[in-house]
C-alpha cells in the first residue's frame, strides 16, 4: 500500500467535524468564483434547480463580447442531446433580473445560468422570447483550498506532546505519506484541467498560476483562462503585448513620464496592443484584481508577465524538457529564460537595476517543478517521488510555520522535518486536513490517536 494510500486510509478513519473558518460567499469575489468554475472546481455533474440532471461538456471560452461570461458552451440535461450556447455566472439568482439580462438579447442564447446565493423569493432565468435558461446553485464552502487567505499563527496543539515522543522516522513517514496524497491530488487537479482544456491548456494554467505566487494567483489564472496557449501562440509577435493589455498594464500610457529604456519599451508593446484593444477590452482585468503591494520586488507580476511570455514563445522546448528523465532540462528551461527590459526592471516605474537579475529565480523555479512540472509528469504515467522527495525547501510562508507551530512547536528536531519540499507539503496536508477542520480547540482532533497507530 502506497503512502498516499495510507494517508487516505487515516483521513477516512479520522471523521474530522468539519465547518467552515469563515463565511465563503463574502471572501470569495465574483471575479475569483468565475475563474473557479471554469477550472472545474465546482465539478461539472450538477442537479439543477428544477431537479434535473445537468453535466457541462464543454466550459467554453471567456466571452470578450458583451453577453454571457462564457460563450461557446455545451451541457447536456438529463442525458438528453447537448445543448450548446452560453453559461451566465452571477453571485446571486435575482442578478439575471437585476442586471436586465432577461431583456437583452446577448443573453438568448444562454444555456445555463449558475449563482450562488438565492433569496427567499424565486427567480426563473428567461431569455428575450421567455424561453427558460436552467438554473445550477454552486456552494463555495465545497471548493478546494486553493486561492485560500493564510491564517495567524497559532499555538502548540494537542498533537504536540505525543509527536515529541515518537521516533523521527515515524514523523517522516507520516509527512510522506501526507505529501504523496498531496501530490496524488494535484495531478488529479491537473487531469481535470486536462480533460476540460487539453494537456498544453491544463499545463499552462497551472504554469500561470504557479508564476503569480501567492498574491496574484487569481489573476494570472484568469489570464491564462481568457488567453489561451493557443491563441497566444496563433500570433507569435504579440504574446507580450496581449498578456500586459489584457493585465491592465497597458491602459494608454503618457509615456513622457517613463525614463528612456521603459518609454521604448512601452511604445513596442503599446503599438502592437492598441489594435487588438477594442476586441479585447472586456477580458482586461480590473486594476483591483492585482496586489502589488508588499510583493518583492523580483517577484512583481509584471516581470512575471513577462516571463509567462517567454515561455509560450518556448512552448515546444519546455514540452520536449518535459520528456526527459530528469529535471535537469526543465530547470534549465526556466533559468534561461530571459528578457532584454526585465532582466534589468523590477517594475514599469522603477529605475534600471545595476546588476542583471534572473527572470525566475531558483526559488519560484523550485516551487514550479513540485506543483506543476512533476503532477504533469505523474499525470503522464512517470514515477516522480523519488525527485520530488530530493527537492529541496528553498522558502516558507505563514501558513507553513502556523502548521509547525501547532504539530512541533519547539520541538528542536522541527528544522529537520522540513529541510524538504516534500515534507513541508505533507505538514501542509495535514494542517488543512486535521487543524483547519477542527472546531474544539484540538480538544476532539483525531489526529493525535491516529498518529499513535501509524506503522
Amino acid at each position: 500500500m502506497s503512502g498516499a494510500e495510507r494517508y487516505t486510509q487515516l483521513l477516512a478513519t479520522a471523521k474530522v467535524r468539519e465547518r467552515p473558518l469563515f463565511s465563503l460567499p463574502l471572501n470569495f469575489t465574483e471575479l475569483e468564483l468565475q475563474a473557479r468554475w471554469f477550472a472545474g472546481d465546482f465539478g461539472r455533474s450538477f442537479i439543477g434547480t428544477a431537479d434535473e440532471q445537468i453535466e457541462i461538456v464543454q466550459f467554453g471560452t471567456w466571452n470578450r463580447e458583451a453577453g454571457p461570461d462564457f460563450s461557446d458552451a455545451a451541457v447536456r440535461i438529463d442525458r438528453g442531446e447537448t445543448l450548446r450556447g452560453s453559461i451566465e455566472f452571477d453571485l446571486a439568482d435575482r442578478n439575471w433580473e437585476v442586471h436586465g439580462h432577461a431583456t437583452n438579447p446577448a443573453f438568448d442564447e444562454t444555456v445555463l445560468h449558475v449563482f450562488v446565493e438565492s433569496g427567499e423569493r424565486t427567480f426563473f432565468s428567461r431569455t428575450t422570447a421567455n424561453r427558460n435558461v436552467p438554473q445550477v446553485r454552486v456552494d463555495p464552502t465545497t471548493l478546494p483550498s486553493a486561492f485560500s487567505t493564510n491564517l495567524p499563527l497559532a499555538r502548540p496543539g494537542r498533537c504536540h506532546a505525543p509527536l515529541r515522543g515518537l521516533p523521527e522516522e515515524k514523523i517522516c513517514s507520516i509527512l510522506d505519506a501526507a505529501a504523496q496524497f498531496r501530490l496524488q491530488r494535484k495531478t488529479l487537479r491537473l487531469q481535470r484541467l486536462s480533460e476540460l482544456h487539453g494537456d498544453d491548456e491544463a499545463l499552462f494554467q497551472e504554469l500561470a498560476g504557479a508564476l503569480g505566487y501567492k498574491e496574484n494567483k487569481l489573476p494570472f489564472t484568469l489570464l491564462a483562462q481568457r488567453l489561451s496557449r493557443q491563441a497566444l501562440r496563433a500570433q507569435p509577435n504579440d504574446i507580450e503585448a496581449a498578456l500586459f493589455g489584457v493585465a491592465g498594464f497597458l491602459a494608454a500610457p503618457d509615456l513622457a513620464k517613463f525614463e528612456s529604456g521603459t518609454r521604448q519599451y512601452l511604445r513596442v508593446l503599446w503599438d502592437k496592443w492598441w489594435p487588438r484593444r477594442a476586441a479585447f477590452e472586456r477580458l482586461i482585468l480590473p486594476a483591483r484584481t492585482w496586489c502589488l503591494r508588499g510583493t518583492r520586488p523580483l517577484n512583481h507580476p509584471q516581470r512575471r508577465l513577462a516571463a509567462l511570455a517567454g515561455i509560450v514563445a518556448s512552448w515546444p522546448q519546455l514540452v520536449r524538457s518535459l520528456g526527459e528523465n530528469d529535471l535537469v532540462p526543465t530547470r534549465k528551461f526556466f533559468l534561461d529564460l530571459a528578457h532584454p527590459y526585465w532582466n534589468f526592471h523590477y517594475t514599469l516605474t522603477s529605475e534600471p537595476a545595476p546588476a542583471e537579475m534572473a527572470l525566475v529565480g531558483e526559488t519560484r523555479i523550485t516551487e514550479i517543478l513540485a506543483n506543476v512540472v512533476l503532477p504533469f509528469r505523474q499525470l503522464r504515467g512517470g514515477d516522480v517521488w523519488p525527485d520530488y522527495a530530493r527537492l529541496p525547501a528553498r522558502l516558507t510562508n505563514r501558513r507553513l510555520e502556523t502548521g509547525a507551530a501547532r504539530l512541533f512547536g519547539d520541538d528542536p528536531r522541527r528544522p529537520r522535518f522540513l529541510r524538504t519540499v516534500a515534507r513541508q507539503q505533507g505538514l501542509l496536508q495535514i494542517y488543512e486536513d486535521f487543524c483547519l477542520q477542527d472546531d474544539s480547540d484540538c480538544a476532539q482532533c483525531p489526529f493525535p490517536e491516529q498518529m499513535q497507530k501509524w506503522t
